[in-house]
């Protein structure tokens, strides 16, 4: 189901994803690689010049390209993320204006979103808004072309939601992102000094009502995170498989000739492989309910979008968990020498609960659980 192109570009990654870990800083290369690959316009309809990708594909990409090096999964699941924060919150001549210029400029989309960070001011113009302030956790905002942008406007409930040009006048992207995981997603702050946000690029203004389709929005990105972590548990699987193969020695009083033959090594990798295969399905499963509803459109009900969040947070839970117990787990399989620091497999790890940190789990839990014993549907606010 992958392109050519993509399956090529794999292993290119791969080769160098454990050295650009630990350099981190922006992966300028690699981002035009995935560009090269055409990569940017899976999601985006083929009425504007994409291919128009159902999203259970476009996920599939996320998740194979996060095995290999999940900061440019990262990247290239917020830039289609953004394409469909454009569908969903964006007018008819917005999207006619936006997307084909994504396709013929092979354009990225980065954003400065983050609904939780309410610095970003959006002052009232005779033409729109002036913003003033900074935002947070800007995922893929540096090297972008384009970004999505929330403004909280004094007395209002809901932000102000818009799209600009990343290089339009008064915003600058800081390289102040440097975590111990995710170390190239890019995802540090934007500042904004005056910047317009004119009424023409205002996609959801204050007083609009937020609806079950646009809240599907944030059922979209909590199955990137979904997809993110089942990637780089698969990945993390496969490099101590491989390693083990190569490289280990049973241990002195194992029965076994080889250590991928003692009893307790496979053991540890077949937990592994039933939590993997378990993620990876749910994922799916959440996934092609995403796809069902995304094709109702406006005439999603709140009904609809809740049979979505629940799956959706069933498989964060378990995808969650996983690829934190396979990150750890992996180390017990690959033993002492497999912590050198050139294998670089502490990077899955890191990675892994980096992104875990995004939200609490706990709080999915108490959604569910609401759901298990009253039968009560997640709302469409803020994370869930």
């Amino acid at each position: 189901m992958f392109s050519d192109a993509f399956q090529d570009l794999l292993p290119v990654l791969d080769k160098t994803a454990a050295q650009r870990d630990r350099a981190g800083g922006h992966a300028a290369a690699e981002k035009a690689l995935l560009r090269d690959a055409d990569l940017l316009r899976l999601a985006i309809p083929t009425r504007f010049g994409g291919h128009g990708l159902p999203w259970p594909d476009v996920y599939r990409y996320v998740r194979a390209l996060a095995k290999v090096d999940s900061a440019m999964a990262h990247v290239f699941a917020f830039h289609h993320l953004q394409v469909a924060t454009v569908l969903i919150y964006g007018r008819p001549a917005q999207q006619a204006h936006w997307l084909p210029r994504t396709v013929e400029e092979r354009g990225w989309w980065g954003n400065a979103l983050n609904p939780r960070d309410t610095r970003l001011k959006a002052l009232p113009a005779a033409d729109g808004y002036v913003l003033d302030g900074s935002k947070g956790f800007c995922s893929g905002t540096r090297g972008s072309s384009y970004m999505t942008v929330s403004g909280c406007v004094d007395g209002a409930t809901q932000p102000v939601l818009g799209v600009l040009e990343t290089t339009a006048p008064g915003i600058t992207v800081h390289e102040d992102w440097n975590p111990m995981g995710q170390r190239q997603t890019d995802s540090g702050s934007v500042s904004f000094a005056q910047t317009g946000l004119p009424a023409h690029q205002i996609m959801r203004d204050v007083h609009e009502p937020t609806t079950a389709w646009h809240s599907l929005r944030t059922c979209m990105a909590q199955l990137v995170l979904v997809n993110l972590f089942v990637g780089i548990a698969q990945g993390a699987q496969h490099k101590a498989r491989d390693y083990a193969l190569a490289s280990v020695k049973p241990w002195v009083t194992s029965p076994a000739e080889r250590a991928t033959d003692d009893p307790y090594l496979l053991r540890r990798m077949g937990d592994i492989q039933a939590q993997t295969s378990a993620a990876s399905l749910m994922a799916d499963h959440a996934a092609n309910l995403l796809q069902k509803a995304w094709l109702k459109g406006e005439a999603l009900t709140a009904e609809d979008r809740a049979e979505v969040a629940i799956a959706v947070f069933e498989a964060k839970v378990i995808a969650h968990r996983t690829s934190l117990f396979t990150t750890q787990e992996i180390f017990d399989v690959v033993g002492a020498r497999g912590t050198h620091a050139d294998l670089g497999f502490d990077r899955f790890w890191r990675n892994a609960r980096t992104h875990t940190l995004h939200d609490p789990l706990d709080y999915k839990l108490q959604v569910l659980g609401q759901w298990a014993v009253y039968e009560q549907a997640p709302s469409g606010a803020n994370y869930n």
